[in-house]
């Protein structure tokens, strides 16, 4: 048992370390959410005053979850991508060729992603608050966004693990991000689904992404809400079990293609 927690243990610490000392990994996944809150906080303040927008101080409170979560996707597919480079340098062969257990391989990705995802969450809330962003939940509040967001971050970060494993290249990971990027775009993430209208609604209704967002975004312009907190980590631990799956099962097919 304890040759097993240090297995995993070594693993995790290797993950979180390396995506800390690349940065080319983390660099470009903090500052682009950074850059898109800046212009878009800047762009469409005003439509704060719009009747029947929620009623936030300004349209950096009301977009800083949705950063979080943004930034939370792209770093999760920069854990894919080093889960690639293991794969094409040969340092995956090597893991799967020692007696290390196999889930470890996994779960050291999982846990760089969540350790980033929540470090990132207070960055991105501590940059908002120097340019007076408040939340009305108060720490506590922050605190429920972040470990969601730490989830999600782990959740994704499972998927693009999957699809660098079953394809063993960087390039294709990266390729795949637009397709779980799309999801950002038809959501509630940068416009309340009240004031939507036709198809638009009805597919950001039927995002996954806009209920989270929104049950985050109610921490930061409404004050702490349990049930609205709850739901949104149900969701993130939803994207966790489904990405967990994927990346198993596709650890599992390499390793029989292997033998």
């Amino acid at each position: 048992m304890s040759v097993a927690v240090a297995q995993y243990g070594a693993l995790s610490r290797r993950a979180i370390v390396n995506t800390f000392r690349q940065p080319r990994y983390f660099i470009p996944t903090l500052l682009f959410p950074l850059l898109f809150m800046a212009i878009s906080s800047s762009a469409f303040d005003r439509t704060t005053e719009i009747p029947g927008f929620p009623e936030a101080d300004s349209f950096l409170q009301f977009l800083i979850c949705t950063t979080i979560i943004q930034g939370a996707l792209f770093s999760s597919i920069a854990a894919g991508s080093a889960m690639a480079v293991d794969i094409e340098d040969g340092f995956f062969e090597r893991l799967i060729a020692s007696p290390v257990a196999r889930s470890s391989i996994i779960a050291g990705r999982v846990m760089g992603s969540f350790v980033f995802g929540f470090f990132q969450a207070w960055l991105y809330i501590a940059i908002a608050s120097v340019f007076g962003m408040r939340a009305e939940g108060g720490l506590l509040g922050l605190l429920g966004v972040s470990v969601v967001a730490a989830v999600f971050s782990a959740g994704v970060g499972s998927i693009a693990a999957a699809f660098a494993i079953r394809t063993g290249s960087s390039e294709a990971v990266q390729g795949a991000f637009p397709l779980l990027f799309s999801l950002m775009f038809i959501s509630s993430g940068f416009f309340p689904r009240t004031l939507m209208h036709g198809w638009f609604q009805t597919a950001a209704g039927a995002n996954p992404l806009s209920h989270m967002i929104e049950g985050l975004r109610h921490q930061v312009i409404s004050g702490i809400d349990i049930g609205e907190l709850g739901g949104a980590l149900a969701i993130a631990f939803g994207f966790f079990a489904f990405g967990l799956g994927m990346s198993l099962l596709a650890l599992r097919g390499r390793l029989m293609a292997a033998t």
